[in-house]
């Protein structure tokens, strides 16, 4: 799933108009409100937040800030934020996952994306002005023409990244404007009573059988590597929800999609310190920490709000701290000197977690089998009920999500299922609601992105189906992002390859023809954890690949208006067999879900292409059928086998059936990923 804002890591970007739509012309759409009448017109969708705003102007005020901003992450940098970190929504109105807001003493601006556009519109009163844009540059031209020399503009540094912090510095700098630390949150002292409670349901460990190694293994293995640094580092600083999750077995539910409780940890050569809510342990998972330990492996829970303080405390002596600058705060940044700071990209936990073990691996295959007969389930009813006119998007997504409960080990989705059927599966970041949503026909296209969460592992996958007669044209494109997602399964190449270098294969179809799509190719996949696990993937920002690691492999074209196409599998990166000596590696692909056959143009296919695809059609009868009739269900056992039966070649047509109006896309040939 490549359309989650995550964690300022934006995996789907609008990149061109002839694959996502027209920035251009919705930017020139009129706003749906009309503040300039009295009094003014607005959708009864909008929010009224003069009380919000007036209360926080005071809280400024008291402060002596001229402008406040906030931003729409967590103090862990969270891809998902839970409903007590909705603080950009509160004061806003708008519920967007992605937006920044500023707030003087006579304005309130919000800046966002194309996607959200019509969104902020229906949810924002007149008190906000909607800009059109997103990035520190167009936030700080604003502020620049709106606040006095002199003027103090102010932060939670709790909610700002390193990253974001220094680059608004950089651009206030010069400016005789100041960028100015507020520890304590403004928006939550005037939220008050009306903020949503802290999440108070308990924090429990995984039972063993769901988990790689012991909790005390993964503290010894992060240990180990601090002692064997050059810079000889003396504590590891973990700010991630998924870091502390993952080296305790622990997990939760504060966050949406995502098993995770509120927490930091200062891990040092003789102590652990787990910051959290105690009174959220049980008193056996706080045995579970602490059974019959010794001193350096004894956990001491600590209250979440003490972090900083601790932090702070614990640099007054001779230390040294290392931490992954990409999650960690600008509020914990910011009390630990200079020099005694050691900063990489990733913490040694994120880095350690992407690679799984052999019992990890083989949690995550399992998962994927049963995943993939909820899938298989679901594809089967569509085909029964959409001939029907009885299903529709909304529908269609909650039946999924009752499939897979049925599953064993089921912990619920790992993020919003995507079911969008033709020109909605266009749309970049497209959800259906109860309210809004297409009926599925057997007409056009249908796109399914969804998985599940369950204890021995996360799973993404993507099908994109069609009932009836596709056009030659779709069939073309789909067989071509078909293609890349087969060219870059079966790729051999050097290990410790980027994943950036060898992204391009999965695009070679597609740009051979002028099409390409505007979004990465992967992320990576967590044992019960994140959905879109860094730093695994096809990113400039992500490390070089490894044997254990697992990643998602999407390719996908979107023809704006009228249809979307992705294709995703959930691979491990495994060592590859050569002819000649070397340590090379490839992919084994764990999803186990047929793509669809009346979409798939054979003659497109090489016969190396087509005998890897029969070659998986074959994994997933052995794998899958199984498992099928074990259930006893006989009719998706039936339709597993018509639909795994394997293809045969055909002549190919000699010339491409991609249309001429794809010739605009050639620009993107230029585009860097």
């Amino acid at each position: 799933m490549a359309l989650a804002h995550w964690g300022g890591h934006p995996w789907l970007v609008l990149l061109c108009a002839c694959a996502w739509g027209h920035p251009k012309s919705l930017d020139q759409r009129e706003d749906v409100r009309n503040c300039s009448v009295s009094p003014p017109y607005l959708p009864v969708t909008a929010v009224n937040t003069t009380a919000q705003l007036t209360a926080l102007r005071q809280q400024m005020y008291t402060q002596n800030l001229s402008a406040y901003i906030v931003p729409d992450t967590d103090a862990h940098m969270s891809e998902y934020i839970g409903e007590y970190d909705q603080r950009r929504a509160w004061i806003t109105g708008f519920t967007g996952s992605a937006g920044v807001a500023v707030v003087t003493m006579g304005k309130a601006s919000l800046w966002t994306d194309s996607r959200y556009w019509t969104q902020a519109e229906r949810q924002m009163d007149c008190n906000w002005e909607l800009h059109k844009e997103v990035g520190t540059t167009p936030v700080v031209t604003w502020l620049l023409t709106e606040i006095p020399v002199g003027a103090r503009v102010g932060v939670d540094p709790f909610l700002f990244s390193i990253n974001s912090w220094e680059s608004y510095d950089v651009a206030l700098q010069g400016s005789d404007r100041e960028l100015v630390s507020i520890p304590v949150n403004l928006v939550d002292l005037v939220w008050g009573s009306e903020r949503p409670p802290v999440p108070s349901e308990p924090i429990y460990a995984l039972q063993e059988a769901f988990t790689g190694n012991t909790w005390q293994e993964k503290v010894a293995g992060i240990r180990s590597q601090m002692q064997k640094h050059r810079e000889a580092p003396t504590a590891v600083l973990l700010s991630a929800l998924d870091e502390t999750a993952w080296l305790f077995n622990l997990r939760g539910s504060d966050i949406p999609y995502n098993p995770f409780f509120y927490s930091y940890t200062l891990l040092t050569n003789s102590s652990i310190r787990l910051f959290a809510n105690k009174s959220r342990f049980s008193s056996e998972t706080l045995q579970y920490l602490n059974s019959g330990c010794t001193g350096p492996l004894c956990v001491q829970v600590e209250d979440y709000s003490q972090v900083r303080d601790s932090v702070q405390a614990y640099t007054s002596g001779d230390v040294k701290v290392w931490i992954g600058t990409s999650y960690t705060s600008f509020g914990l940044y910011e009390v630990i000197p200079k020099e005694k700071l050691l900063e990489d990209t990733y913490s040694p936990v994120m880095v350690t977690k992407a690679v799984k073990n052999s019992k990890e691996q083989t949690l995550l295959r399992a998962s994927h089998v049963r995943d993939a007969v909820a899938v298989i389930r679901y594809l089967v009813w569509l085909e029964k009920n959409v001939p029907q006119g009885t299903v529709d998007e909304f529908s269609g997504a909650e039946q999924l999500e009752k499939f897979r409960g049925e599953e064993e080990f089921f912990s619920g989705s790992s993020f919003e299922t995507i079911s969008a059927s033709g020109l909605n599966a266009a749309l970049a970041h497209y959800s259906p609601t109860k309210e809004l949503h297409r009926k599925l026909s057997s007409d056009e296209m249908y796109l399914v992105d969804s998985g599940g969460q369950y204890w021995d592992g996360t799973t993404d996958v993507t099908r994109t189906v069609h009932w009836g007669t596709p056009s030659a044209f779709q069939k073309e494109a789909y067989t071509r992002v078909l293609i890349g997602n087969i060219d870059l399964s079966r790729l051999v190449f050097p290990a410790a390859t980027s994943g950036r270098m060898v992204e391009a294969f999965a695009r070679k179809a597609l740009w051979d023809v002028g099409l390409n799509y505007g979004h990465g190719t992967g992320h990576g996949i967590g044992n019960f954890l994140c959905v879109h696990e860094w730093p695994v993937g096809f990113q400039s920002g992500n490390i070089a690949m490894a044997k254990g690691m697992f990643t998602s492999i999407e390719p996908g074209y979107y023809l704006d208006g009228e249809f979307g196409i992705r294709l995703e599998d959930v691979a491990l990166v495994v060592e590859a067999k050569t002819k000649y000596p070397g340590t090379y590696l490839t992919f084994e692909v764990v999803s186990l879900v047929p793509y669809d056959r009346n979409l798939i143009d054979v003659s497109l296919l090489s016969p190396e292409q087509l005998q890897y695809l029969n070659r998986y059609y074959q994994i997933i009868r052995e794998k899958v059928g199984p498992e099928l009739q074990r259930r006893q269900l006989q009719e998706e056992f039936s339709w597993l086998q018509r639909h795994t039966e394997p293809l045969t070649a055909r002549a190919a047509p000699t010339t491409s059936l991609a249309p001429l109006v794809t010739v605009s896309a050639l620009a993107i040939l230029g585009w860097s990923v």
